[in-house]
């Protein structure tokens, strides 16, 4: 063999064995990769048993168990490699870019408050509630009319409105909860048995305030509720927290009110009236509004106090359209501890909502694995949400895109509790037909060999309950995935916002798996598109989609 033919003949063998070493370096880093695109149980019922423990002492806003949380969910995120998603760091902390603050007030009402409507005088906590998230140390009723209007609801596309030919600018309004769908169990009329949001109590007060109205009394019936009085009671009365705007919240409702029926009937019958009667009237658009014989009188005195909370944001950044964001979330927050007689007692929260957040770091951990071997075009943005549990505060303060406007917003992936138990054949889907994003889970559902299975408690409102609904206020398209109570009969019962809602070691996780490989989907799906959801059914939210993105 020529010196020139051999050197060829080695010139060769060593390019052979130089492409052979790196496909397979490559194909180990691959195999390395395709391993932690795998859900890892271990690692989620880890972070679960941390942020439910003692030591974060039910992961209360404002307290040190805030602190520990705030600072083991940016550490979790650094370590992935995401990184802080607000440009402006947040206090001295080596972390703060990973951290949004939430100013908050705190708003302590005097519990000694009495309402007088007429002759009759009603007791705070057992005859109604009365709070404000006005910023002011005393709020006045002095002898305001009242009014009944039906639903209190104005909604131009079922052509209904309760406040037609009538004047509540000062007065005092009562309305019905849920809406006139309900009532009926029409699905002609709204959208029959499943709530609307003009069936929310946040709708009614929101409402009433662009009416001009100075107070709300809303009528507690338990199955139009969904809850009885007792869960009105302890959600409305004791210290409340609220975003605070630079007219110290004036635009709000200056009286947010609930009513017991039976104290509602005596308001009626001094009237003159029937409460029962002119109830079934209010089923009916051609309703109009009556006015009532009596005068309210209510001083309430309010404790002032200011503090701020934080949410936890952490990004990867998209290789093609980095300012698209598929947001992933989950409130952090619960209800920390209460101090009693007998002791303390710790709000764990362990499905609601550590298993929530466990979900989004283990989401972030494989979005992440998955970025670095193809990068995603568009960013992923992962959001751990404060004080949803005292009125979706976080998620309404991060809605107001200081961090990121919503018409950069694609989509939000929001979880309120998983299921912890045994893997089911279904995933529970809330609303029906309003937006596109329904038809993706369809798609990725269909994937696993499973079913989707529409809210089987439609009349509780539960879309219009959780942190993504402040982004739908504003028109960001959204999917809810919720298992509190679906696979555990005995959770709403005896766990649900209660001090057994602790992490077990019992737990499968078999849900946690196979719906974390469903939310990946998703998202990954949606990372990769230049698709933008739309709403289906004509509604606010459309409205305010279709007006941002024009912008």
């Amino acid at each position: 063999m020529s010196p020139i033919l051999f050197f060829c003949f080695i010139g060769l063998r060593l390019k052979s064995l130089f492409t052979l070493s790196f496909l397979l370096i490559n194909f180990a880093v691959f195999a390395d990769s395709k391993e932690h695109f795998s859900v890892d149980l271990p690692l989620v019922a880890e972070h679960i048993k941390v942020l439910a423990s003692d030591k974060f002492a039910g992961r209360g806003p404002l307290t040190q168990g805030e602190a520990l949380t705030i600072e083991y969910l940016a550490t979790e995120y650094q370590k992935m490699g995401l990184v802080g998603a607000n440009p402006n760091q947040v206090g001295e902390s080596a972390l703060g870019h990973y951290y949004q603050a939430v100013p908050m007030a705190q708003i302590t009402p005097d519990p000694n408050i009495m309402l007088k409507i007429g002759d009759l005088s009603l007791q705070s906590g057992a005859d109604f509630t009365a709070r404000t998230e006005q910023i002011s140390e005393k709020i006045e009723l002095d002898n305001t009319p009242l009014v009944f209007v039906g639903y209190g609801i104005n909604a131009p596309e079922y052509n209904w409105n309760d406040y037609a030919n009538v004047d509540v600018k000062g007065k005092t309004v009562i309305v019905l909860v849920n809406d006139p769908g309900f009532a009926t169990q029409d699905p002609e009329i709204f959208t029959g048995n499943a709530m609307t949001y003009y069936g929310r109590w946040t709708y009614k007060y929101e409402e009433a305030a662009r009416q001009g109205a100075k107070a709300v009394l809303i009528v507690h019936e338990t199955a139009p509720a969904a809850y009885p009085w007792s869960v009105v009671e302890s959600s409305n009365t004791g210290s409340k927290y609220t975003l605070v705007d630079a007219s110290d919240n004036a635009s709000k409702l200056p009286i947010m009110g609930w009513l017991q029926l039976a104290a509602t009937e005596d308001i009626f019958e001094q009237s003159g009236l029937d409460y029962q009667v002119l109830k079934k009237q209010a089923l009916s658009k051609r309703f109009r509004a009556v006015t009532l014989k009596q005068n309210v009188n209510l001083t309430l005195k309010n404790e002032i106090s200011h503090a701020t909370s934080h949410n936890v944001i952490a990004k990867i950044e998209g290789s093609k359209y980095p300012n698209e964001y598929l947001l992933v979330g989950a409130h952090w927050d619960h209800f920390g501890t209460k101090k009693t007689p007998s002791g303390d007692i710790i709000y764990n929260g362990a499905v609601d909502n550590a298993s929530g957040t466990a979900g989004t770091l283990e989401m972030a951990r494989i979005l992440m694995a998955k970025h670095k071997v193809n990068p995603f075009e568009r960013s992923i943005l992962f959001i751990n949400f404060t004080a949803e549990e005292t009125g979706l505060i976080g998620s309404e303060q991060f809605s107001k895109g200081e961090i990121i406007a919503t018409k950069d917003m694609v989509a939000l992936v929001n979880i309120d509790g998983m299921n912890v138990l045994d893997e089911v054949d279904y995933i529970l889907q809330y609303g029906d037909g309003l937006s596109e994003m329904e038809d993706y889970l369809v798609a990725a559902t269909a994937k696993q060999n499973r079913r989707v299975k529409l809210d089987p408690r439609p009349q509780n409102g539960l879309f219009f309950r959780s942190d993504h609904f402040s982004m739908a206020k504003q028109g960001v398209p959204s999917l809810l995935f919720m298992s509190l109570g679906d696979t555990d009969p005995d959770y709403i019962a005896h766990k649900y916002h209660k001090a057994a809602d602790d992490y077990s070691s019992d737990w499968s996780l078999g849900g946690v798996k196979q719906d974390i490989e469903l939310m990946v989907d998703i998202t990954e799906t949606l990372a990769n598109s230049s698709e933008w959801p739309k709403w289906k059914m004509p509604s606010d939210f459309k409205t305010a989609r279709e007006v941002d993105l024009a912008k």
